[in-house]
Parts: C-alpha cells; structure tokens; sequence
C-alpha cells in the first residue's frame, strides 16, 4: 500500500521528516518498507530559472541558429545558441543551467554542459515544455510571463509537487488502515503516547446541499443480507475532461494513473477515506437501480471488454434492462462515465465482505475496491464519502446535486463490545502500565471506555476495526501502540526443559532426514493441492475418494492429493527440464483422502532418485542409478530405525513397472520400485525413476514398541541361489508364495537380486535370480537336508510355473 506524505498530512499536521514518522509508522505494525522519492516532474525542474533574453542575433554561421544573450539575474549576463524559431530579444524564458540534468522522453538523463556550436560559445540552454517534461509541444521555447524576474527557480513557477511515498507491507487483518485516513489515525495515536499532542483533521462536508430535486433514481436492494447498506445520490451538469493538476498529482504520487475528473475523484476517495465508489452515466439507467443476484450462466461485459459468465451468488448492480456492474468488483462496459457523460448517479454502499471476496476470486479479479470490501470497510462512512466525493466533483467537474441521498440501511451494523481485564494485560504483556495509559490508548483509537471497574474496563470498539472483537485484540492494540520497545527486560531468564521421547515424530523424522541429507538427498516441500486427473494414472486411486476446494484457485489447485507420487514427479520434471537431471529427493507429508467413513489422512515419507549415481570425473564415469542402490537407501532407514525381521512381499501399487515391498505380518511398511513409463510420459520424463512411499504411521507405531532381544543364532545360515527363466507373465508374487508354502520352518529369506530381459533369451521370457537363506536355530544344517529343500523349490518352480533353471 502506498501512502503519500504530503496527502497524510491533509488529515494530521505535522513537521517529522520521513524517517521519523516511518519509524513510528513501523513501531505501530503498519510497516514501511520503502520511502521513494515523487516529483510531477522529474528532475523538480532543479537548475531550471527563468532568464529575459537581452539581445537575440543570427548566428554567423548556421541560418537557423540565433546566438542570445540572456540575464539570469545573477548581474552577469551568459550567452546562448538557440535554436528556437520563436525566441526573441525581450522574452522571459525557461533556462536550463550549466550542470542541470534534464530527461528526454525515454527517461534518460542528460547532463548540460558549456560548449561551442559552430563557433559560437554557448552557457545553458533555453527549453521548450517537452524538454522540461511539463508538455508534448516542441514547436519552440517557452515564453513565460514578462512580469517574472529573471533568476527566479522554474520549480516555484510551474508550482512543481514534491512527495514522499511510504510503502507499507500491511498485513490483512488491518483492513481500517487501507487509506490516508486510516494512517492517519493511527500515526496520531502514536504521536500521542509519544507525548505529542496533535489533531486528526477530516474533511468537512458541511457545504453539502440539494440544488435541484429533477433527477430522482429510485434504489431497489433486494439482496440486503449481502449489502447491509447502500447509498446513492445524482448529479447533474457534470463536464467530463481532464482532473486538475492537484488531483493529478495526488493519485500519481501512490502510481494510479488519471483518467478524467469523475473517475479520479472516486480513485482519490477510496485511497483518502477508504470508501470505494462508482459513478454511473445517469442517461444510460432504464428505471430503477435494483441491487440483486442474476441466475447462474448470465452473461456479463465488464470494463476491460471480457464477457464474463455470471454466478447465481453474484451481487449485481442492475436497472431494469439488465447488470451494469459487479457490485464492489468490477464495472460494465456499458454504464460507465465517458467523455459524453452529463449527469451521473454516485455509489457508495457497504457489501458483505465473503460475498465480494467469492465473487472476485470466481472471476479472477484483483481491484483496489474488492481489495477493501472483502477485507471490510467502515459502514458508518458510507454516506460522508458519498457526500465528500459529490463535494469534490462539483469542484473540478461543475454540476448540481439533482436528488436526496438515498440510502437504504435497514439493519444497523452495531459496534463491539469487550470487557478488558487489567489482570489479563499485565499477564499478556508482562508488564503492568498505569490504568491512566490504557485509557489514553484506548481513546486515541476510538475506543469508548463504557464502564471502570477494580478489576478491569467495559469497551465499544469502533465497527470498522473488524479485527478487533476479542479481549487479547484489545491487549494487542494497547501494546502495538505503547511500543513493544518500551516494554522492559527481565534480568532473570526462566527457561523449562521438556522431556519428550526419543520416538516422537519430529524427532525420528529429523534422524531420518539427517541420514538422507549425508546421502546426497534434498527435502522437498510440495503443495498439498493438486489435480484431480492425478486419480487417472493409478487404479488403486479413486476419483470419489478425492477432497475437493469448495473455492478453488484454479483447476490444477482445486484437490487435496491421494498421493505424493505426482507431486514428487512434477518436482523431477522441473528439474530435468532445466538441465538438473541427476537428482535424490525425500518429503514427508499427508495424502488426503475422502473415503465412505469419513475423511483421511496419512502421513507418508517418500524417496525420490533419478539420473546418475555419480557425476563424471577425470578419475571415474559416471553411472546410472539402479534399483539395488535404491533398495540400499530403503533398507539403511529401516535398519537406521532398528526395524529388523520385515517380510519381502509383493507390491500392491500398480504405479511401478518392477517393485516389491517390505511388509510385518498383513501391514505393508514400504513400497518401492521403478515408475512406469506411461505415468513418466504424463509428466514428461523420459529417464528411470525410482520411488519409495513409506507408511509413516507404522514406522512409528514399529519405532515406539518395545524393544525384544534374541540370542543371536549359534548355527549358521546357509545361502543357495537359483537363476530361472520364466514366462514374463509370471510375477515375483508368484514366485514368493510357492517357496513359502514349500518349506515354512527353515526358509528365513527370499531375496530378488536381478531381472533380466532381453537378447540371447527366447522370446516372452525373462530371468529372475533369487537367493534362498535357510538356517535352523537348534543345529547346523548338513548339506542333504539343504539339497533336499533347494531340490523340492526348484521341483515345484518348475511344476507350478514352467520354471526352467539357467
């Protein structure tokens, strides 16, 4: 938000410099981030005088120079080449200094200097209006008023306007100090607890009256719960042309560009008060201005020539032939103020702050008035902007007020009402301050003290400081405006140490990111919004489990994801496609899940790896990531975690091409494997993906048990391995189950360590190698009883899958 400087001190009078007042602007929470500086023109015309050509000759050699001599009332006359057509000896003329920076139409700075054209010395130069920034004309010099003497400054003639310009970041909830006024107010309330004693001047309306009752527009609000109040009023006779350089001024110094006095002036209100306004072309109303929502599928051409689809819960500003404008968002194109315009029917009303701010994230429409409305305007100023507005326009644009206000407010929007207790303040802030202080903030924010008490005081808090309806607001009010910097250090620092678990969340979430991190992993922070076609590329993902935004951004922002998986692609997709292709990432984070019992989340830790493994160098080549690699990072978390004894069993996800899963008893702990190239083509991969998804909430639940111990096994375990070639429709799963059915007591582990398919194998087949670790715990194994165990998998392999051994 920008705020003028000298537009501020309209309403406080006041003779800080800029730093001073920023300072206590940012001790307040209204916090100025910048101060720029603002000329109407640039440069201030410094070094510019007005000079009184002496003598004006032809130039020697060039006919269309003129060599002049020029008294710049400094008792020594200079000599200058001109070569204006228009300059003559008697003139009083703008001229530019030796060392004066001017501009030329680009913006680009040029420096005068003392020099020769052709042969002649030449000491300034005498300007036209383009070259001093203050016109388009460049037919001649400027001839400025003879009365003027010579040696007077050009920025006290042409009366130069120069600003400073406070940006502040406001935040939201201060939607009272969206204005002049609204700073205003709360820079006095500063000044004031510094001990400065100073007035809030607001502009008065007394001059207000009713010329002529001949044009009457009645006002229809038919939606009263959406617009609690509505003000109109006509004038009549109005000239639409260009605003006064005042006004101009005013909106260009906060970077509004003027358009014509109507539309300026309801610009200038809205930033000086806070009170949006819109004027319509009275001439171009059929009847009666009604105030209504129009059925959905409504079509709509607003300013900027969009036709816009209309909403059943838009609030329309309608008259009997159809919509002209979406009340508190945007205007028609058809009911606007044109350079025709003669008479005008002014709004001001107060519009339900949720309905403006649906209506204008509906139609993507960002305007400083729907910036107000849905933040929350003041309902008490809305018929004082109006006639301060109506004020204004008669003053640059002419005219007679034509009609009464109308203004339709059928339900009072009431104050607030808080009990603060002294206890709780000092409790809050830590600190007791004097009751007499806590009443003299309080009235410095309008804030009436109603009743006082012992133990604390009853308040009315003013209707438009909408973030202000609680007992701890009060409290923030009075510290923000005592200063927090006045409130005093304790010498003695209390401190509490927490004991919690070393299984708590966050905690073995940190160890795991740190193993991570040593490993080359990034986190990665994903947007928990996402698409809802995302449910399209996996079959486990249902369209009806989805949580949908009741109001969303837009339609790639409009679901709460189902998986993390996508999120994570579109992450590698970014990279890669900016040439960072080698790449290890990990995120912990919810999927979201609408299910028939209700809705779901779970926690999840996913692992991302793609590219290379390595990065080339003089010493080594770089090389591919592979799935074993992957596996390793997989398992190190586990074992890292002391979670020991998972079952290998298949995968149930069909997002991958190859994977299998570490499970305990019927619960899946972790997925992992390669992403299919059909979901990798959806986002424009065209390299191996590996993708892990633990679940979070079991590796928690195995964390937080109690910890079992076990002899170690005094016999040892025994490793066979089996290379079998197979149909490629047979699955790992298939492979799993058989060997555990085949022998339950002594088979410890089933492990896949490779997958080839390709040449030099029969066509529709593939080689899986396994390896098989048996161990019995009472005795040491004896070589038949392995070959027997190893002959009985490979007979049933062979029997119940077409297995061949390699």
């Amino acid at each position: 938000m920008k705020i003028s400087y000298n537009w501020l001190k309209q309403f406080i009078k006041i003779d800080w410099n800029s730093e001073e007042t920023a300072a206590l602007l940012t001790d307040l929470g209204l916090e100025v981030e910048t101060v720029d500086k603002y000329q109407s023109v640039k440069g201030g015309l410094e070094g510019i005088v007005v000079g009184h050509v002496l003598t004006c000759v032809p130039h020697p050699d060039a006919d269309r120079l003129k060599v002049t001599t020029v008294d710049l009332g400094d008792g020594t006359p200079v000599q200058i080449v001109c070569g204006a057509s228009n300059v003559g000896a008697g003139q009083k003329v703008p001229v530019a200094t030796i060392g004066t920076v001017l501009y030329d139409k680009e913006g680009n700075p040029f420096t005068i200097k003392k020099g020769k054209i052709r042969g002649q010395e030449s000491h300034g130069m005498i300007c036209a209006e383009d070259e001093l920034g203050l016109g388009e004309s460049h037919d001649g010099i400027m001839i400025l008023d003879e009365t003027l003497v010579p040696g007077t400054k050009a920025a006290t003639v042409f009366k130069i306007e120069n600003d400073e310009v406070f940006e502040i970041g406001l935040t939201p909830n201060r939607a009272d100090a969206m204005s002049h006024l609204g700073t205003a107010r709360d820079l006095r309330a500063g000044m004031l607890q510094s001990g400065v004693n100073v007035e809030l001047i607001t502009p008065s309306v007394s001059n207000f009256r009713v010329d002529k009752r001949t044009l009457k527009i009645d006002v229809d609000v038919k939606e009263s719960k959406l617009v609690p109040r509505y003000c109109g009023v006509t004038i009549s006779g109005i000239t639409v042309k260009t605003s006064p350089e005042w006004l101009q001024n005013r909106l260009k110094a906060i970077g509004i560009n003027p358009k014509n006095n109507i539309v300026d002036v309801t610009n200038y209100v809205l930033h000086d008060l806070g009170q949006p306004l819109h004027a319509f072309d009275a001439n171009k109303i059929n009847g009666k201005v009604q105030v209504k929502t129009l059925p959905t599928g409504t079509k709509f051409t607003t300013l900027d020539d969009v036709e816009r689809t209309l909403h059943e819960e838009d609030v329309m500003i309608c008259d009997d032939k159809g919509p002209m404008c979406i009340a508190g968002v945007f205007g028609g194109k058809n009911s606007g103020v044109s350079e025709n315009t003669t008479a005008i029917f002014l709004e001001s009303a107060y519009f339900n702050p949720v309905s403006v701010r649906k209506t204008a994230k509906r139609h993507q429409l960002n305007t400083d008035a729907s910036f107000r409305f849905e933040r929350g305007i003041d309902p008490t100023i809305t018929e004082y902007a109006l006639k301060r507005a109506a004020l204004l326009i008669q003053e640059v644009a002419g005219g007679e007020i034509t009609s009464d206000i109308v203004d339709v407010y059928p339900k009072k929007i009431e104050d607030f009402t808080v009990f603060l207790n002294f206890s709780k303040v000092a409790k809050i802030i830590g600190q007791e301050l004097p009751k007499d202080t806590i009443k003299q903030i309080l009235a410095s924010l309008e804030i009436k003290v109603n009743s006082v008490s012992d133990a604390g005081l009853g308040l009315t808090i003013p209707a438009y400081r909408v973030d202000v309806q609680r007992e701890i607001d009060v409290i923030e009010e009075i510290l923000r405006v005592y200063g927090y910097n006045n409130i005093s250090l304790s010498k003695k620092i209390n401190a509490s140490v927490a004991n919690s678990p070393r299984t708590e969340d966050y905690k073995v979430q940190n160890t795991i990111a740190s193993q991570l991190n040593a490993q080359g992993f990034h986190e990665m922070m994903a947007n928990s919004l996402t698409t809802a076609a995302y449910a399209e590329l996996s079959t486990v993902l249902k369209e009806e489990h989805n949580v949908t935004m009741l109001n969303p951004l837009s339609s790639d922002l409009a679901t709460m994801r189902q998986s993390l998986l996508f999120s994570g692609l579109e992450a590698l997709a970014y990279n890669i496609n900016r040439k960072n292709a080698d790449l290890k990432l990990f995120e912990f984070g919810k999927s979201y899940h609408n299910y028939p019992s209700g809705y779901e989340e779970i926690k999840h830790l996913t692992l991302f790896q793609t590219g290379n493994r390595n990065q080339e160098s003089w010493t080594q080549a770089s090389q591919p990531s592979n799935f074993f690699l992957f596996k390793g990072f997989v398992t190190a978390i586990l074992e890292k975690l002391g979670i020991q004894k998972t079952n290998c069993i298949p995968v149930t996800s069909d997002v991958f091409s190859e994977g299998i899963a570490f499970g305990l008893g019927q619960e899946t702990l972790v997925e992992f494997g390669v992403v299919k190239k059909s979901i990798l083509k959806h986002f424009g991969i065209k390299q191996e993906v590996f993708y892990a998804d633990f679940n979070w909430a079991l590796v928690l639940k195995l964390v937080s048990s109690k910890i079992k111990f076990t002899d170690i096994p005094k016999y040892p375990e025994v490793r066979r391995d089996l290379a079998l070639l197979l149909d490629n429709e047979v699955s790992y799963d298939a492979i799993y189950k058989i060997a555990r059915q085949t022998e339950k007591s002594l088979l410890k582990e089933i492990n896949l360590f490779d997958v080839y398919a390709g040449s030099n194998l029969p066509e529709g087949k593939k080689s899986y190698a396994l390896s098989f670790t048996i161990q019995d715990t009472a005795k040491t194994l004896e070589d038949v009883q392995i070959d027997k165990i190893m002959s009985k998998l490979q007979k049933n392999f062979e029997t119940e899958l077409g297995a061949v051994l390699r």
